[in-house]
């Protein structure tokens, strides 16, 4: 169901002028996540499978690319959480293997998935290079510059993220604020444009469970956002996203110039007693 809806409305992005597409975290069923149920394991799919098929077709028949977020089985006993991108030939660039994985109360990922193994990855497709990463990563300026160094344009960000909701009144708009801010600003210190779509409703135990954020959103190398979702709809964001710009925000913000790699080293250390 999840599927067929999805690419009903990668379609319509379609007709409407998009160009680049890319779904919410985990799109093809709810977040399951929320439990440590070995019966959710049956939800992955192989890559290719199911969800590529149908969307090689749909970005082939529209001559779109398409970012797909999926729980991907990629052997027995071993589980990614993943994106593929597809080009508008709906030739499979390959994919992006979730590299940070939470482990919080409700959003118990360790449990089902092996941390990504392929690095920071850019996808050079028909409408420009496109960096992946996925939800957790966002919190981690450290992805963002790699993907970016390695010739990213744009960073999207497949999400599901929310408020627990005895949690909503008192931290509420900080915890929202903290994460829009943090994608803004690698949008910012990179010298890139960010795209986080993200998931929207109650989704678990109707006195707790999640309550997804929703607002999606796009900004522009400044951080200034173009484009934003509501709450509680399922829509299509969309924004125009300049590429060609990009030079001259990175010449007259030189942050990339200005790095100092040589005393980057400590970086890479865990903390210091």
């Amino acid at each position: 169901e999840n599927l067929q809806a999805t690419v009903a409305d990668i379609e319509r992005a379609a007709v409407q002028g998009a160009q680049i597409v890319c779904t919410q975290e985990l799109y093809r069923g709810q977040y399951f996540c929320q439990t440590e149920d070995h019966a959710m394991f049956d939800l992955a799919e192989t890559i290719p499978g199911p969800s590529t098929e149908a969307f090689s077709a749909i970005a082939k028949k529209h001559g779109i690319v398409i970012v797909a977020s999926l729980f991907e089985k990629r052997a027995e006993g071993l589980y990614h959480n993943t994106a593929v991108v597809l080009d508008a030939d709906g030739a499979n660039l390959g994919l992006y293997r979730k590299m940070h994985i939470p482990d919080d109360p409700l959003f118990y990922e360790k449990f089902y998935f092996t941390p990504g193994d392929l690095g920071f990855k850019v996808f050079d497709t028909k409408f420009g290079k496109v960096g992946v990463l996925i939800c957790w990563d966002q919190w981690y300026p450290e992805a963002a510059r790699l993907t970016a160094l390695a010739g990213a344009e744009i960073l999207f960000y497949p999400t599901a993220i929310g408020w627990h909701p005895s949690e909503k009144s008192e931290y509420g708009s900080a915890q929202h604020d903290s994460w829009e801010t943090i994608q803004r600003s690698h949008a910012i210190a990179n010298g890139v444009y960010v795209a986080a779509a993200n998931r929207i409703g109650h989704e678990g135990d109707p006195g707790g469970g999640i309550e997804f954020w929703g607002q999606s959103f796009i900004c522009n190398p400044s951080g200034t956002i173009l484009s934003k979702g509501s709450t509680d709809q399922a829509e299509i964001v969309m924004a125009d996203c300049d590429f060609s710009m990009l030079n001259e925000q990175r010449t007259h913000w030189p942050f990339l110039r200005d790095r100092r790699i040589d005393a980057y080293g400590d970086i890479v250390k865990r903390y210091r007693d």
